[in-house]
């Protein structure tokens, strides 16, 4: 029963040694992000709001400045967490998959004991968990964060990075960008091409779910769940999809 698990966990040991250093820039750009965010709440938010009481009655521009501090700081977390899908796409696509199908590193695992669905399966579950992980930290921060003080903020529930960063849609969407990313990999097996592909393929998908998405000039707040919830199930169908399109073309590639 132990001969099994011996290749897995040397693999699994492997893929942390070779893809350390994207982890480690996952887990920093989540851990900013939310100090981030506690930041601008707990401090930028008082300076910003003794600033605006100093303004005059008709200091639009005053109140401009300290909207810039609060407001448009809290929006660009939120862009960068929503739009790292793109990261993970070329990362999966280059740098997990097609680059050791091309060096032939795949190849040499395969034949020591490592089945190539056991080799894929590693790969993609230890960047998957990251990617949650890192989203289930994210959402209840930036949840807290962004209702605190909404009298200092300029967006609203239907903007495209705060609809997704409030709920599991900024989980689906990396996670579908590494199955996407897989998949391209498998069918070309060439870093750079393989990711240009991937991003390509992924921006495609984010600007179609866009276009389904209420807008906030017809949309109530009672409409922003079933609206999260229908797009992140269509993602998850299309990242499931794509993995097991992955292991149909792995299972080819490796006969």
């Amino acid at each position: 029963m132990s001969a099994p698990a011996a290749p897995t966990l040397g693999l699994t040991r492997t893929v942390l040694r070779l893809h350390r250093a994207a982890l480690i820039v996952w887990g920093v750009f989540v851990l900013a992000s939310v100090g981030y965010l506690i930041w601008l709440t707990e401090v930028t938010a008082g300076s910003v709001r003794e600033s605006l009481a100093t303004c005059p009655r008709d200091g639009t521009l005053c109140g401009l400045g300290a909207w810039h501090g609060y407001s448009e700081a809290i929006g660009w977390v939120s862009t960068f967490m929503y739009y790292s899908y793109w990261a993970v796409a070329a990362w999966a696509a280059g740098a997990l998959i097609a680059r050791e199908l091309e060096s032939g590193t795949a190849r040499l695992a395969w034949s020591q004991g490592i089945t190539p669905t056991r080799w894929l399966t590693t790969k993609l579950t230890l960047p998957a968990l990251a990617l949650t992980l890192g989203g289930a930290l994210f959402v209840p921060v930036y949840r807290w964060a962004w209702s605190s003080h909404r009298d200092l903020m300029g967006d609203n529930l239907y903007f495209n990075d705060v609809f997704a960063a409030h709920g599991p849609l900024v989980v689906a969407y990396p996670l579908c960008a590494l199955a996407i990313g897989t998949l391209t990999a498998l069918l070309l097996a060439r870093p750079l091409p393989s990711a240009a592909i991937a991003v390509t393929a992924t921006t495609l998908l984010n600007h179609y779910l866009q276009s389904l998405r209420p807008t906030s000039g017809s949309a109530s707040t009672s409409a922003f769940w079933p609206a999260h919830l229908t797009e992140t199930a269509l993602l998850l169908t299309a990242t499931a999809l794509a993995t097991g399109a992955a292991f149909w073309q792995l299972r080819r590639r490796s006969a």
